[in-house]
């Protein structure tokens, strides 16, 4: 996280107090030389592109609305409206420090583990936030749910997220996207020089397009074609173009490191025995 920034600033997109911030900071390494997860800002990066590149300067949030969830008459948001009522929205319940880490263990890679325990390291610098922010409980906070905060706050239904990934998974007639763009998110993931091992994560990742991709030591959907995203807690969505299906598992009550929440896992496995028992029918 940015220190210094309070909620509000981080809401205002017009003064540019993220961009400015992200701006000013020096990389860890050469760019390409090494990779690691971005956690809470690849989405400030990717949404202020996206302002300074659109026609009509739309954000994030705005864009994601009207280009694909309109079209697609699927209910996401970031930045969550104030139509939408309280009653409708699930509570986070889970994990709120590092020591909460120690009750799951088992779905956690050891190294991550001590990178999160150690205030020094990489890890812990990006993705613990000693002022307690982004701590779960906070997600629960309508303050925090209606700002735009990229990378922390999408907020929806679990079909939702499953129709978009699998508009992507289908072509995209919908939406009208180029057969060059389908082809770029289909192409496997290249590592930077130094492998894959992911500086943050302290394991073996693979990143193409901001999305995760599928590398022969962490695989998911049926193929390297495959892109999508684990979440917080346990939660992943991803499309499967070779199947052309849009997976999506989301939850409130957080456990386990992103794609090896073993509710998750027992769920994705269905789908692709699923699948595999109708191919084998036909």
């Amino acid at each position: 996280m940015l220190d210094g920034l309070e909620l509000h600033r981080y809401a205002d997109l017009d003064t540019a107090n993220v961009a400015s911030r992200l701006a000013e900071m020096k990389p860890e390494w050469e760019p390409g030389s090494a990779h690691g997860y971005h956690t809470w800002t690849i989405g400030w990066f990717i949404g202020e592109l996206l302002r300074r590149t659109d026609p009509r300067g739309r954000s994030l949030g705005r864009l994601l609305q009207e280009e694909i969830c309109a079209p697609l008459q699927a209910e996401f948001y970031i930045g969550l409206p104030d139509e939408v009522p309280d009653s409708r929205l699930a509570k986070i319940r889970g994990i709120d420090s590092p020591l909460d880490l120690l009750f799951h263990l088992h779905e956690i890679p050891m190294a991550l583990f001590a990178g999160f325990l150690n205030p020094r390291s990489l890890t812990s610098r990006s993705m613990v936030d000693r002022r307690r922010l982004v701590a779960n409980v906070n997600f629960n906070d309508r303050d925090m749910l209606s700002i735009e905060f990229p990378s922390g706050n999408g907020i929806g239904e679990a079909r939702a997220m499953a129709r978009i990934y699998g508009e992507f998974a289908t072509g995209g007639e919908k939406l009208g996207l180029a057969a060059s763009t389908l082809k770029e998110l289909c192409r496997p993931a290249e590592p930077p020089a130094s492998g894959w091992f992911d500086r943050v994560n302290r394991v073996d990742l693979g990143y193409s397009l901001g999305l995760w991709k599928p590398i022969p030591k962490r695989m998911f959907g049926s193929s390297l074609h495959a892109f999508g995203h684990p979440g917080a807690g346990g939660s992943f969505c991803f499309a499967d173009p070779d199947h052309g299906i849009g997976y999506a598992y989301v939850l409130n009550r957080i456990g386990g490191y992103m794609d090896r929440n073993p509710r998750e896992n027992a769920v994705r496995r269905a789908v692709y025995d699923c699948l595999k028992s109708m191919g084998e029918e036909e």
